[in-house]
């Protein structure tokens, strides 16, 4: 039996998705569990644009020759869902169709840095022991990123990325976040050479942030260290969303060079950044953070429009029409039922405001 404040409780309660085993690990999302994954991919959307993102958008099923080159396949193949019969495999992360993107575009040393962005879904062979709802998904969707740059633009992107980061965790309630500094597993690619430089550019960066971060040795990436950021939920639990890391291992194995303008080609510095990684694993933490009332800004219905007894429909109507233009997530209620179910109903449901509608401000205009 489910707590109450389970966010799979509450996604059935608030009508938002299901799961079910004949899809274990993905997510039937429900039109307004929908609404609501949109509303969060939306603002992360805005907020990689204003920072001169560019979103692109990779291939969900790659060859294994592509999977070699980036160290997926000798290092992660465990978790990937390759395609039985067949040397190709549903990608686990984006980082390798951006690598091959990045290298058709051919960028100037001098245009950097250069910025993408993706949406999309990525897949990973879980054990069904695992699987914990929202949580814990072999489907899910990535806030992917990645940020081709010369190592003296390191700090500057870290710190574009580190206030982004603390905006919107306390823009969705998450004030105090830890820092966690990964750094090189016993599984990697690339010789130390290479990781002392990765992590001295990664810790200098953090340095010039005024980050302070707890150590975990071994737990960076094969190719690179990273920075975790954790944000504590109501009941105390620690949850790792943001991301950071330096690598200078996947523009090797990949060939990245850009024209210098002085007749040679020079290799960028990669860093991959995700806000808060899984977008479904993001939303069950809120969910259950806010216990089902989300702020207004991403409720999947931000505005309810009540119809009251007795008249006032085309009134409701004319209200919905007016919040839909002022670019608000609003639905009308004008079913022949009291006000007061009325406001049970969008109570219930989580919706932060309702506007009751009647005869009365018809006859006003109001």
């Amino acid at each position: 039996m489910l707590h109450d404040d389970d966010h799979r409780a509450l996604g059935h309660r608030l009508g938002l998705f299901h799961l079910q085993e004949e899809a274990a690990g993905s997510v039937f999302w429900h039109p307004r569990g929908l609404m609501l994954l949109r509303a969060l991919e939306d603002e992360l959307r805005r907020i990689v644009l204003r920072q001169g993102y560019r979103e692109v958008r990779s291939p969900q099923v790659l060859s294994q020759p592509v999977w070699e080159r980036s160290g997926h396949w000798s290092v992660f193949r465990q978790g990937m869902l390759v395609v039985e019969g067949e040397a190709r495999a549903l990608k686990p992360v984006s980082c390798p169709g951006h690598m091959e993107l990045v290298r058709r575009l051919g960028p100037l040393w001098n245009d950097l840095p250069l910025r993408i962005a993706e949406f999309g879904l990525v897949h990973r062979d879980e054990p069904s022991g695992a699987l914990q709802g929202l949580f814990r998904l072999r489907q899910f969707s990535q806030d992917d990123g990645h940020v081709f740059c010369r190592e003296d633009q390191v700090p500057d992107e870290l710190g574009r990325f580190v206030r982004s980061l603390r905006a919107l965790y306390a823009a969705v309630g998450f004030e105090d976040l830890q820092v966690a500094f990964s750094g090189r597993p016993p599984n990697r690619l690339g010789d130390d050479a290479v990781w002392d430089r990765a992590e001295a550019l990664l810790a200098e960066a953090a340095r010039g942030e005024g980050l302070v971060w707890s150590e975990q040795p071994g737990e960076g990436a094969f190719y690179g260290p990273k920075l975790e950021f954790v944000l504590r939920d109501r009941l105390g639990r620690a949850w790792q969303c943001g991301t950071i890391q330096v690598d200078l291992v996947l523009p090797e194995r990949f060939d990245l060079g850009f024209p210098d303008g002085a007749g040679g080609r020079r290799r960028p510095v990669v860093l991959h950044r995700a806000l808060v990684g899984s977008l479904e694993r993001f939303l069950g933490i809120l969910l259950e953070h806010h216990r089902g009332r989300l702020p207004h800004w991403l409720a999947p219905e931000q505005v309810v429009v009540a119809s009251l007894e007795g008249g006032g429909g085309v009134h409701a109507r004319n209200a919905l029409r007016v919040l839909e233009e002022a670019g608000l997530r609003a639905r009308l209620d004008d079913r022949d039922a009291a006000l007061s179910k009325k406001v049970a109903d969008a109570h219930r449901l989580g919706v932060p405001y309702l506007v009751a509608a009647g005869p009365r401000d018809e006859a006003k205009g109001s």
